[in-house]
């Protein structure tokens, strides 16, 4: 049986339409990120440090030359997003939305945002299906206007932090971008879209999950958070995205207590989350950030392979992951969900799993409290027994990931032992080690 539900779809870039008027303009004239009007076409490009180059030193990941932070990035985000605002690119002032820290333990965070429910008919959503391939037919990033998109965020060649004003749009080696959300839930909202031109499916690999990890680094700073959702935990457009937002207050996931469960070789920590109204996972720490992307973004493919509906939170400047399975979709599809909590029109995605209840009903945003949160995030998270199932699911692949790892980092230094006619007696040491990838405690 195929699972549905019916949602009214956010709207995140100007050229998004129903998809029956959707094709009639096929790009062209409207200045988008398609070959009708790429030719010639130049955005500011940002170049980043690359992994290998960063280490986690004291609980954050600095530079092995030591050279002091850069903030550059968060600057250069605000300042254009500002810009999309004075040109009038968004559909409504954010600022002025309402917003309230709900009294109790973890202070939930509630938003009246009444611009987000537009009066357009629900669309139906697959939610049992967390892969699917990707749909040309369909609204994708490459028909967004090219003044939606700040700046292209690529890794320097260099190992130094650059800044191109107007770097030309390479179309065979398809960069990163961000863009804005015209549809924003907080200050500074945008897409971060990993190689747009190759039009990759809404699921994780290792390469985008890293590049989502140095946006977070490489901006600095801690009320900037990075989120995904999966297909069928409310992601809506089948097209390769992560999303960021500023917000100046703790979100409550990041104030809630952690048990670790085990540690990794390469020094990331895996918790479970406690005393939280949705079950997961927090990963930190690593012997470099590739390390715990790498950890992450295995637990995700794990889940993606498994059809488990996910979202994760980015947060701590990088230095904590949140993964959270999850099956509000699924109930909802099978009625399970109570018509009180569907009134609400609340879709429990990454950012109000975290805690940043988007309401469209003022009625809800003045009622709101945190019994309120706590009974409709209650019922998006896995049963402790389906989460201890799901977690050794994913310990075996991030198992699986580090003896991948080693033996690669085998046959290099066999290799070049063999080219230098030497003995390599590091490669055998790591031959011999045979202990287990996890070290549980």
């Amino acid at each position: 049986m195929m699972l549905k539900i019916k949602r009214v779809p956010t709207v995140v870039s100007n050229y998004q339409k129903e998809e029956a008027e959707e094709g009639a303009a096929a790009g062209c004239g409207r200045n988008c990120l398609r070959s009708c009007c790429l030719p010639g076409s130049k955005l500011p490009l940002y170049a980043f440090k690359k992994a290998n180059k960063l280490v986690c030193e004291k609980g954050s990941f600095v530079s092995v030359n030591k050279e002091p932070p850069v903030e550059f990035l968060d600057a250069l985000l605000l300042g254009e997003w500002e810009d999309r605002v004075q040109r009038g690119l968004f559909r409504y002032d954010v600022t002025a939305c309402e917003t309230k820290v709900i009294p109790g333990k973890y202070g939930f965070i509630a938003q009246l945002n009444e611009g987000r429910h537009l009066k357009k008919r629900p669309t139906e959503f697959r939610v049992d299906k967390v892969l699917q391939p990707f749909d040309e037919t369909k609204f994708n990033f490459t028909k967004v206007g090219q003044e939606e998109v700040l700046f292209q965020f690529e890794p320097s060649e260099n190992n130094h932090v650059q800044f191109f004003p107007n770097a030309p749009i390479d179309l065979e080696n398809s960069p990163s971008v961000v863009a804005i959300n015209v549809s924003p839930i907080e200050y500074g909202h945008v897409l971060l879209i990993p190689r747009i031109f190759e039009c990759l499916p809404q699921r994780i690999d290792r390469e985008s999950f890293l590049l989502a990890l140095h946006m977070a680094v490489e901006a600095g700073n801690p009320y900037f958070r990075l989120g995904y959702n999966s297909l069928g935990a409310f992601a809506t457009i089948n097209h390769l995205h992560f999303q960021a937002y500023y917000l100046a207050t703790p979100f409550p996931i990041e104030r809630a207590p952690s048990k670790k469960i085990t540690t990794t070789r390469n020094g990331v920590e895996i918790s479970y989350i406690l005393n939280y109204p949705v079950r997961g996972l927090v990963f930190e720490h690593g012997d470099t950030i590739e390390d715990l992307s790498n950890a992450v973004s295995e637990s995700c493919v794990c889940l993606q392979e498994n059809n488990i509906p996910h979202n994760v939170l980015i947060a701590d400047s990088g230095k904590r992951v949140f993964l959270f399975p999850q099956c509000y979709a699924e109930k909802q599809a099978l009625g399970e969900v109570s018509a009180e909590l569907l009134d609400t029109q609340v879709n429990p995605a990454v950012w109000e799993i975290s805690g940043h209840m988007v309401l469209k009903r003022k009625e809800d945003y003045e009622g709101a409290s945190e019994e309120n949160a706590w009974r409709l995030l209650a019922e998006v998270s896995l049963s402790e027994e389906r989460l201890n199932e799901v977690k050794e699911l994913i310990f075996e692949a991030v198992s699986c990931c580090n003896n991948a790892e080693e033996n690669k980092v085998v046959a290099e230094v066999a290799a070049t032992s063999e080219d230098l006619g030497e003995a390599c007696e590091d490669g055998d040491a790591l031959k011999g080690s045979g202990g287990p990838a996890m070290v549980h405690v």
